[in-house]
Order: C-alpha cells, then sequence, then structure tokens
C-alpha cells in the first residue's frame, strides 16, 4: 500500500474547512489554517489564527443557533481555492454579533471566499459577502427602496452640500 506524502490539494483543503464550518467545529476549523494565517472578512472584521478567530466565530455561532451554512460551488487551481456559499440563520441567540443585540432577524446571504493553502493549509481566507445587504437584513439599514433609506440618503446629501458650502466660503 503506498503512502500519499503530497499535502492536500486547496480544493480539498476549502471542502474540510467550510465542512467544518457547517458543522460549527470550531477546532476543526482553526486546524485548517497555518498558525499566522489571516482570515479577512472584507468590510466586516480581520481574524488572525491564533487569536481572534475562535472568539469571532463562537460569537457568531452563539448569536445565531440555527446558523446553516451551503457550499454551493468550489474551484481549484494552483494554491487557491474559491469557494460560492449561502448562509442562514436566526439571529436570536445568547451573544451579541458585531455589538447587535438578537433581534429575531432573519439572515440569507450568499458571499464567495478565496482561499490560499499551501502544504495542505490555508494561509490567507479572503471572504467577500454583501455587508450592506446582510445589515438590511439584520435590521441595522432600512429596507432597500424603502421611504427610510430614501430619508437617509437625503440626509447624506445634505450633510454633503453643506460641507461644501462651507469650505467654500472658507475659500
Amino acid at each position: 500500500m503506498a503512502i500519499n506524502s503530497e499535502p492536500p490539494d486547496p480544493e480539498s483543503v476549502a471542502r474540510a474547512y467550510f465542512g467544518a464550518v457547517a458543522r460549527r467545529d470550531l477546532e476543526a476549523m482553526e486546524a485548517c489554517f497555518a498558525p499566522g494565517a489571516v482570515d479577512e472578512l472584507h468590510g466586516l472584521a480581520e481574524l488572525r489564527v491564533p487569536g481572534s478567530f475562535r472568539s469571532w466565530f463562537a460569537a457568531l455561532f452563539a448569536a445565531f443557533p440555527d446558523f446553516d451554512f451551503e457550499v454551493l460551488d468550489v474551484m481549484g487551481s494552483g494554491e487557491k481555492a474559491a469557494v460560492r456559499w449561502r448562509a442562514r440563520g436566526s439571529f436570536n441567540g445568547t451573544g451579541r454579533f458585531e455589538g447587535l443585540e438578537p433581534n429575531g432577524a432573519e439572515i440569507d446571504i450568499e458571499g464567495c471566499d478565496v482561499l490560499t493553502v499551501v502544504e495542505g493549509r490555508i494561509q490567507r481566507l479572503d471572504a467577500y459577502l454583501n455587508g450592506a445587504e446582510m445589515a438590511r437584513q439584520l435590521g441595522a439599514l432600512p429596507p432597500q427602496g424603502s421611504l427610510a433609506e430614501r430619508a437617509l440618503t437625503d440626509a447624506l446629501n445634505l450633510k454633503t452640500r453643506l460641507i461644501g458650502y462651507l469650505q467654500a466660503r472658507r475659500s
């Protein structure tokens, strides 16, 4: 029987990691990363392994006790793997998420992660998702196209005009 000494390819590592996410298995998730690795959730958080990684995901799973994670597509080439995913859950757990208290809101979002894998371990993970849509679903932003959203847009435009006016007066 031949023993394969080759480290797993990036696609296999990605599948193992996201399988651990789906099981909410923090230990297995962290084991997929090389020490010192970075998991950057663009626009949301930059996590270090070890360090902030485990506590951030523990808080996520506490805030969304029914967190459901599904891999939609996986592609790999060279040292990279790309994973398109979908996450769903109810924000009704025991902990806060990104400073927000649980309010019973339902999330259903898709994203794409790009993993860099060297010698069978994740060195870097770049996660991309629509943060504004997630904030809308959590109730932190008003629904798209709503009167509240138009009012916020109008307020921002007023602020922009006032700043421009004040800058012009100083000149």
